[in-house]
């Protein structure tokens, strides 16, 4: 996050373990200090008896680890997936904090780590990657990065991994961002948490992918404020008005925004939801209905004393948008990312790790925790350590993670 709120970031010492980093920063926080315990490289692992290894879980397996060591970084932060529609092989591309790794996983149990594409600037701890088709696109909160475009076709013959890959394009529209956000279906790409005096406030760019390697700026929106994370979708859910809508939903800090924005010159804010106890409004994932958005608030755990705590929206009529129902978890971990994958929510928690949750009766207001993996087992603490996010999109079911502190993972659900 920016600067000028760094003020408030020390007010939150306080509630953090004496383990803390005193790098927090607001919104997205980091722990530097690297477990001393964690194994640099380990086998597959099945969970028994809620162990796998050293790790505590719930019904998932421990398939494979990569250490930040292998990667010649301090710090890893976002992830997500490709899969190659040629070859059908599947990558994981994980951010660090002086660049971003791509890792070849069709060999589960024995990933390949291919190569680094480095940071178009300086290191940082805050980096975010998306995918569009065969290309990759990672933004950071360094200065002057703007969006990098990887050809991830590129990762098909590599030889003599790991490598120092180079962008095949670079969009300077923009300086920093905290995220970036994809819509396949438009064909968009949506860098939010830019500078906030920039034209749009730090809210949302809008870049047209139709030609992938050189995006073109064709608008955006700021009226609603800073935007942390957001997702957009095409609309195909209950509310008939806005059958295929691009709708826009942002985490903007101190609410949640729903704005349409199918004519890019124009866009219409649909609704603006406050909440109770906010701390700060991170990031959500609509169920596979868009019915219901599921949200967290990075900061409520450490401000109110919380257990991880959810927020569920019924969002059936989007111009009137109510919270539904809240979920409160086993621990006092605070939660980060969280995706939706058919009847489950895959939540990164921090120092609990990846926790999975049954909403297939969140219709119900029932919401149920199934399963979990662990990769920090110090402790389940209120700190800004462990798992910054999870993907769990891959056909095969390999789930990857990333790990602030310990890197690179992968887990599957048990047999």
């Amino acid at each position: 996050m920016k600067k000028v709120i760094w003020f408030l970031t020390f007010s939150l010492l306080f509630s953090c373990s004496s383990d803390d980093s005193a790098n927090l920063e607001l919104g997205d926080e980091v722990e530097n200090e690297t477990p001393s315990n964690i194994p640099n490289e380990i086998g597959s692992i099945p969970c028994n008896n809620g162990m796998a290894g050293i790790y505590p879980c719930n019904g998932y397996d421990l398939v494979a680890h990569i250490s930040l060591d292998d990667f010649s970084a301090s710090e890893a932060n976002d992830i997500w997936g490709w899969t190659d529609a040629e070859t059908g092989k599947e990558y994981a591309i994980m951010g660090l904090d002086n660049g971003t790794v791509f890792i070849d996983i069709s060999d589960a149990e024995n990933p390949m780590y291919l190569g680094k594409l480095p940071t178009a600037t300086t290191a940082s701890s805050w980096r975010d990657v998306k995918v569009y088709e065969d290309f990759a696109y990672v933004v950071s909160e360094a200065n002057g990065h703007g969006v990098q475009v990887f050809d991830l076709k590129q990762l098909r013959n590599v030889v003599g991994p790991p490598q120092e890959f180079t962008a095949d394009g670079l969009y300077t529209g923009l300086g920093n961002a905290h995220n970036i956000v994809i819509n396949e279906t438009s064909g968009f790409a949506y860098p939010v948490g830019t500078d906030r005096d920039d034209e749009f406030n730090g809210g949302v760019h809008f870049l047209d992918l139709q030609n992938p390697i050189v995006p073109v700026l064709a608008g955006g929106w700021g009226l609603n404020g800073y935007t942390h994370d957001a997702q957009v979708i095409t609309y195909n859910g209950p509310d008939a008005d806005y059958q295929g809508a691009e709708i826009f939903v942002g985490a903007n800090e101190d609410l949640v925004v729903v704005v349409d924005i199918s004519d890019k010159s124009t866009p219409i804010t649909l609704a603006t939801l406050p909440y109770p106890n906010i701390g700060y409004t991170h990031q959500g994932w609509f169920t596979e209905d868009q019915r219901f958005f599921i949200l967290g608030d990075e900061l409520d755990e450490v401000r109110q004393g919380f257990q991880t705590r959810t927020l569920i929206f019924d969002m059936a009529d989007l111009e009137n948008p109510v919270l539904h129902h809240t979920y409160l978890g086993p621990t006092n971990a605070i939660d980060h990312n969280g995706y939706v994958l058919q009847d489950e929510f895959f939540l990164a928690n921090y120092t609990a790790g990846v926790r999975i949750l049954d909403i297939s009766e969140i219709e119900n207001s029932v919401v149920v925790e199934t399963g979990y993996f662990d990769t920090y087992p110090e402790n389940d603490n209120t700190q800004f350590s462990g798992v910054w996010s999870v993907y769990p999109y891959f056909e095969s079911a390999n789930i990857v993670v990333s790990d602030i502190n310990s890197g690179f993972f992968i887990i599957k659900k048990s047999n």
